[in-house]
Parts: structure tokens; sequence; C-alpha cells
């Protein structure tokens, strides 16, 4: 294997979880960097360029509703939504996944985990944060982002464009 998967963001507050991620992900990414408490991902992300996050979902002891990976995803999200989050627990149950996903998570595991699972799931979440979208499409939203944006102004929004308002409007009936 290659490791051509770039940085990847690993948060558990289980050591031995954080070695097993190691070895498991080493021929992946070309560097691992691991946290045992989420107070540091924040700074972490901010300084260091993170193609992807592991993110455990259970921090207190005795305490395993996700409810702690649910705000640290959320937080994650709201500062940083394009890094992909990768939710892992030992505790899942399909509703903690579907609310997971439906606050931003890309995708769920459940310990112990199957280690070409982990791989194929986390590859995943970087390949599609990479696809390519068509230019038409590409083109579509950011004429509608600039008519919205001059509240639908569109002389403004042509000139914000750099185009005329008759190209403005073929490209927004598009």
């Amino acid at each position: 294997m290659n490791r051509n998967y770039g940085t990847l963001l690993v948060v558990d507050d289980n050591p031995a979880i954080l070695t097993a991620v190691k070895i498991c992900l080493d021929e992946v990414f070309e560097r691992i960097i691991t946290l045992s408490s989420p107070e540091s991902i924040l700074p972490t992300i901010q300084r260091e360029q993170v193609d992807a996050i592991l993110l455990d979902m259970n921090f207190s002891m005795g305490v395993n509703s996700g409810q702690e990976g649910m705000i640290w995803l959320s937080a994650i999200h709201r500062k940083h939504p394009d890094i992909p989050v990768v939710l892992v627990t030992a505790y899942a149950d399909v509703k903690l996944a579907v609310r997971g996903l439906k606050n931003g998570a890309v995708d769920f595991v459940t310990k112990p985990w199957d280690n070409d699972e982990l791989i194929r799931v986390l590859k995943d979440a970087i390949d599609k944060t990479k696809e390519v979208a068509p230019l038409n499409e590409v083109e579509k939203k950011h004429v509608k982002k600039a008519v919205d944006k001059c509240h639908g102004n569109m002389s403004k929004a042509a000139e914000l464009l750099g185009i005329t308002r008759q190209t403005l409007y073929k490209k927004y009936q598009q």
C-alpha cells in the first residue's frame, strides 16, 4: 500500500484504541495525529491540515449515550464543514448512527471494527471531498449565490460576476 491519504486526526480517550488505529492505518495515511481529549480537536485542526477525523462518541467514564461525540461533531462541522468526520463507538445503535449522519458525519464505524472496513470508510470519506462537480453545476451555484448576495438585483449580480445582465439571465435560467 502507498500512503496517499494525507493526515488523519483520531480522537479517542482509550490509548489502546489510538495505538490500534495507528497500526491499522499506518500504511494508508501519510500522518496520523492522535488525541486523547476532544478539547484539543479545534486547536489542532486550526494549526494542522487535516484530511479526515475519526471521532469517538463517548469520553466520560460510564457514559455511553454518544452525546459528547455529537457535541464535538457539531463544533467541528460549524468551524470546518469541509473536513469529513467518521464517528466510532462501541455502543452503537441505529438511532445514534442516523443522528450522527444527520448532524454531518459522513459515516459510522463500530468497535471492534474490521480493519479493511475502517480503511474503506475513511478512504471513501476523503475521496468524496475530492470529487469534481461538472462545470455548469458549479457555475449555476455560483450565479445563484451572487444573485442571492445582491438580494435579487440582477444588475448588481452581473457586475459582481463581471458579466453582462443578458449573460447573467441566460446563466440563471439554465
